[in-house]
């Protein structure tokens, strides 16, 4: 069922981007993807619009006659301070200044859960907790929900923050055996937050339905999110194929994981890779 007219997804040619590509078609008339990386093989109800969020007119010429906008873009994951504050801060302002000026009311915004990743697993989070970012990474994404918390309460621009924690193919360690959500939830939690009847500026977590649960949408139940989901098909495969964590270790103490333990990308020892 088309709810609007133009949706612009940013970060299209990325992994969720893709994703989101096909999932969202039924949603809108016609899909305007962006991305600084080239787009393949758009279909008859795609546009690809090619430039970098720090770009601050081409970003206001793209979000020109939309309705809604997905924004996935910025920095995928932890990266040097120049590349996070170019694609994520800078980008993300000029997203927000655009739907200002162009009259968008609905964002939906990829954040994630390294926004609150030195919050403990014990402790299991919620979406009002205050932010305790884990990398530079994590702190991009305070930023935009707090710049979305800005231009809803003050211009009146919806925005739900998707903090997503691991949404791949399948779990690929312990950790995401709670942490996981697969490709078709993802699809159900942007489809939801952009269809809610009313959102402000909503936060929550992308998880699909796992057995363990270190993070809390209590407050986010308005958004209508039902995941179908879990890793109980995958939970005997993991866990005999990866050893015990160690309880003080990042990847069992932190909802973030292993990225509490990251070393500043811009130092030399700087090691992006996850633990094997």
């Amino acid at each position: 069922m088309q709810h609007f007219e133009r949706i612009l997804l940013t970060g299209a040619a990325g992994d969720l981007g893709t994703v989101l590509r096909k999932g969202l078609a039924p949603l809108a008339k016609t899909l305007r993807l962006n991305d600084r990386e080239p787009i393949a093989n758009p279909a008859d109800n795609e546009e690809v619009v090619q430039c970098d969020l720090a770009d601050m007119q081409a970003v206001f010429d793209m979000v020109a006659d939309t309705d809604a906008i997905v924004h996935f873009g910025g920095a995928s994951r932890e990266r040097a301070w120049q590349d996070v504050l170019d694609s994520t801060i800078r980008g993300s302002y000029h997203i927000y200044e655009a739907a200002r000026k162009h009259g968008v009311k609905r964002i939906i915004y990829a954040s994630s859960i390294h926004a609150v990743g030195f919050h403990t697993t014990e402790s299991v989070p919620d979406t009002r907790v205050a932010h305790r970012p884990d990398t530079l990474y994590g702190l991009s994404k305070c930023f935009t929900e707090d710049l979305a918390s800005l231009y809803w309460d003050k211009y009146k621009v919806e925005t739900v923050c998707l903090r997503i924690c691991s949404c791949f193919t399948e779990p690929q360690d312990r950790r995401q055996l709670f942490s996981y959500m697969s490709y078709d939830d993802c699809v159900r939690l942007v489809e939801a937050a952009l269809t809610a009847p009313r959102v402000g500026h909503s936060i929550i977590y992308g998880t699909s339905d796992n057995r363990g649960k270190v993070v809390s949408n209590v407050h986010a139940t308005h958004i209508g999110y039902r995941p179908q989901d879990n890793t109980d098909a995958h939970f005997e495969k993991v866990w005999k194929a990866k050893p015990p964590l160690d309880r003080e270790e990042a990847q069992a103490k932190y909802v973030g994981g292993w990225f509490c333990d990251l070393k500043h990308p811009d130092d030399p020892e700087y090691n992006p890779d996850p633990p094997a």
